[in-house]
């Protein structure tokens, strides 16, 4: 029954919410915002065991994100706003007459309003055997974990049914575990919904490239199974056989509208519930259907989240009394799968009368880009295989007539279109920045009779690029032509090896999988160098992309390995900081500077077995200095074995997480600092980045950890965690900007696996998040689009390079002492491996050592860490 309002007599209307997929808590957010939490009992009825999560990443769990960074549901938010959440107890039963639904464990419940959230169930063709041993579907976190064990124990060989979007991201997750991985698609040819035959006939080269195998133009007719009713075949119909020991289904999804039709509500005829522009039910205005299992007013059943997501504010803003309506949505997507990227938009297939195709295909590299232009020369939509980089462009331009030629926007960079490519083409009247009306001739002007020669001072004199900042890369583009025809040299390669810039040769190493620095050099360097050995300037700078790349590119992580050890600078050479008398500090990882007490007693031993001075740091650790390099090795089996393991202080790569005590013991803290420190600290350990990363999380306002002084700082709110980016202490200090405010723990994670990734992909060599903030094109503006707004398209792969890495971490140190052939470069000197070196010598300070130097500097120059300081390592 409704509740009682607080202090009064009066029942509270009650909205009563069934399913708790994406949608369904967008539309809880949205109630929430409408104030309708503090007006309304507010019930929801889920059938899964677990709340919300995201569904669009569902794969990215077996690249190494676990359910819990998949969850969309901050448990306190449910409990702040007094939401009812019943898991594992779906709605069975709907009495519209008397307004009451029943759920599965008996429990009734009357309602003022309800919301149908009942999202889609996965179709399994009708073929014998469907529900065997071994056959699975592939909607929830449930479906992903019983194919993993089964994967594991019992399967070497498994088809996908279905060569669509979930089909094929089915098909990588088989393949990432291991099996022999087959794809059954009975349309002729892959993704048919969002691709055309061209694109579809790419795609397919470059998956069969990846070892899959691919049966287009075929359905299954029988699933095999021994006398234990165990899968071990397929039958097609083409009449062919395959051998296999697992089936997953993903051959689409039909809308879940059972409930609703038992209840009387009207359905269409291929399913989805039938709803009006506010989302209400055609048949029962207190009932809305939103997500999946709504059929909208334009006759559309809407398989996007984004459309589900706009249905879910519809239905609550009508619910708040306010107006709102949902006429329809943008199809456009663009995705990832398996690597290659594949983008649609506008009227991808063509349907319009009279129009016409712009097509470039190269089957050699695996590229596809399919333009389709109007009569009137209106781009009216398209398809992107294997590069979809001007995706955002071409979707802003759609539905207009575009200021260059359809072929020069499909082309690669460097072919003869007749006409010229790039924004150099562009008359002088084109309009760059539509946020400002900005046209190209306005932007030379600013460089040739204003002396503009940064993109900021083009800003700055121009406005554009300071709206929505997509137009800054063009921006670049044309400062970089303009200054060039006035005669300004613009030489932006990173050293006098490579002509390109970091952020260049990290796309080319991601893009090409290019897994080593002379195969680098020999391809890309400039001419003079090829054959060379590099530079103090391109080796830790290249050394540095590939290892943030490593899981991705199929190189080896560790820094030590091949050729790798030899690009290192000194403190990465050997795994630890060169103080200024040639001894070494050794800096165990204490995550959040949490630390027991036989830990400290562990640090403490060694310390003293090994006479080391020690020293508690700022951010939180201890550090042991006056360690001979031959001491490394055995000071790290101690440590190893005690379960520490290399803080990173020697690296460009993530240092420490400071924390508070938060509220496990401070009056005054509201969320638990320690436990997300620790939890952000394992997870970007070991990161290599431009520059060295510094993070903190305070448990209130109050900022004891001095987040605001970090690379990136989260600070606790009663609403979640705000989170600041682009600090900096040191020489030059700079507090850290609010990127975004009162996220939950997994949108925190998410953001900040974002803001990492695309700092490491566009930052300079040695450049500090604080500088790069300050250089890049847009500055905060731009940087929060690209991460929250997801403006550039490049949220889904910076997140999946971030789980890449996490999932294939390992301790250096642990690596090192288990490898006799590494153990052999940790001595002074290697003809006489047992002598140690004289110069390196101490004398007593209060208790303790400290280095014995000459009169005169030993010749030995720091690595440019151990310049900076080592208060906050």
């Amino acid at each position: 029954m409704p509740t009682t309002a607080p202090g009064g007599a009066l029942p509270r209307p009650t909205i009563v919410l069934v399913g708790h997929g994406m949608v369904g808590q967008r539309f809880l957010e949205a109630l929430a915002g409408h104030g309708l939490t503090a007006t309304h009992r507010v019930v929801v009825l889920c059938e899964e065991p677990r709340p919300a999560y995201d569904r669009v990443q569902l794969t990215s769990y077996f690249s190494g994100r676990t359910p819990e960074d998949l969850s969309l549901t901050d448990m306190e938010f449910i409990k702040d706003h007094g939401v009812e959440l019943h898991l594992g107890d779906p709605a069975e039963f709907v009495d519209r007459e008397v307004g009451k639904v029943t759920a599965r464990s008996g429990l009734v419940v009357d309602y003022d309003v309800l919301v149908l959230a009942t999202g889609s169930y996965p179709f399994v063709p009708p073929v014998p055997n469907k529900d065997a041993a071994g056959c699975f579907v592939y909607r929830t976190i449930e479906d992903l974990l019983a194919i993993e064990e089964y994967a594991r124990t019992r399967a070497a060989t498994g088809a996908v049914v279905g060569g669509g979007l979930l089909g094929l991201e089915a098909a990588g997750a088989l393949k990432g575990l291991g099996l022999d991985t087959h794809v059954v698609e009975f349309a002729p040819r892959l993704m048919p919904v969002q691709v055309d035959e061209g694109g579809g006939a790419t795609l397919l080269r470059t998956i069969e490239g990846m070892g899959l195998t691919v049966h287009t133009g075929t359905g299954t007719q029988e699933i095999v199974t021994d006398a234990s009713g165990t899968v071990t075949g397929m039958k097609l119909s083409d009449g062919s056989a395959l051998a296999t020991d697992m089936v997953v289904f993903s051959a689409g999804v039909r809308p879940r509208d059972q409930l609703a039709r038992d209840c009387g509500l009207a359905t269409g005829e291929r399913g989805g519930i039938s709803v009006d522009e506010q989302c209400r039910t055609v048949t029962d205005p207190q009932v809305f259907a939103i997500g999946e299992c709504a059929l909208a007013a334009d006759g559309r059943v809407y398989g996007l989240v984004a459309p589900g997501y706009e249905q879910a504010e519809t239905a609550a803003a009508t619910i708040a009394a306010d107006e709102a309506s949902f006429t329809g949505a943008d199809l456009s997507t663009k995705l990832k799968l398996l690597g290659v990227d594949v983008a649609s938009f506008g009227d991808a297939h063509g349907t319009a009368e009279g129009c016409l195709d712009v097509v470039y295909s190269d089957s050699r590299a695996g590229l596809y880009k399919k333009l389709v232009i109007g009569r009137d020369g209106t781009l009216l939509g398209g398809i992107l295989v294997g590069d979809a980089e001007a995706y955002g462009t071409l979707r802003a331009l759609t539905g207009s007539v575009p200021p260059v030629s359809p072929e020069s926007l499909v082309l690669p960079a460097g072919a003869d279109s007749g006409t010229g490519l790039g924004p150099s083409a562009l008359p002088d009247e084109a309009v760059i920045c539509s946020c400002h009306n900005v046209s190209k001739g306005t932007l030379r002007g600013a460089v040739t009779e204003h002396g503009c020669s940064t993109v900021p001072e083009v800003k700055k004199c121009t406005k554009a690029g300071t709206g929505c900042g997509s137009c800054v890369k063009v921006l670049g583009q044309l400062l970089a032509a303009e200054l060039e025809a006035s005669g300004v040299e613009v030489d932006k390669g990173l050293c006098g090896c490579f002509a390109r810039t970091r952020e260049e040769l990290y796309e080319i190493v991601l893009t090409l999988r290019v897994t080593s620095f002379r195969q680098l050099l020999d391809r890309h360097g400039r001419e003079g160098a090829r054959g060379g050995d590099g530079c103090e300037v391109c080796k830790p700078a290249v050394a540095s992309i590939i290892a943030s790349l490593a899981p991705t590119i199929g190189a080896s992580g560790y820094v030590l390995d091949g050729e790798q050890a030899a690009l290192q600078d000194t403190n990465d050479h050997f795994l630890a900081n060169l103080q200024k008398n040639g001894s070494y500090s050794v800096v165990p990882r204490v995550p959040g500077g949490e630390i027991t007490p036989e830990k400290l007693i562990v640090i403490g031993e060694v310390a003293r077995d090994f006479g080391l001075y020690t020293k508690i740091t700022g951010g939180q650790r201890i550090d042991m200095f006056g360690a001979r390099v031959e001491q490394l090795p055995l000071i790290w089996a101690r440590l190893v074995d005690a379960g520490f393991e290399s803080g990173h202080a020697y690296g460009k790569a993530l240092r420490t997480v400071k924390s508070c005590v938060g509220s496990t013991w401070c009056r005054y803290g509201v969320q638990d600092s320690v436990r997300m420190a620790i939890d952000l600290e394992l997870r970007y350990r070991g990161l290599r980045s431009p520059h060295k990363l510094k993070s903190a999380v305070s448990g209130c306002a109050r900022e004891c950890a001095e987040a605001r002084s970090k690379d990136f700082g989260v600070i606790a709110t009663a609403g979640g965690w705000n989170l600041y980016v682009g600090g900096n202490g040191g020489a030059s200090p700079r507090h850290a900007d609010l990127l975004a405010q009162d996220l939950s723990d997994a949108e925190l994670v998410r953001l900040i696996d974002r803001f990492l990734m695309f700092y490491i992909r566009t930052a300079d060599r040695l450049e500090r998040t604080s500088t790069w903030l300050e250089r890049i094109p847009g500055g905060l503006d731009h940087v929060r689009d690209v991460l929250v707004h997801d403006s550039l398209g490049l949220c889904d792969e910076l997140e999946a390079l971030m789980a890449a890495h996490v999932a294939n971490y390992r301790d250096e140190w642990a690596e090192t002492v288990n490898n006799p052939e590494k153990l052999a470069r940790f001595v002074s000197f290697v003809n006489t491996p047992d002598t140690p070196d004289p110069v390196v010598a101490f004398v007593p300070e209060r208790d303790q050592i400290k280095p014995d130097l000459p009169l005169l500097t030993i010749g030995i120059r720091p690595a440019d860490d151990v310049l900076e300081g080592s208060a906050q390592r």
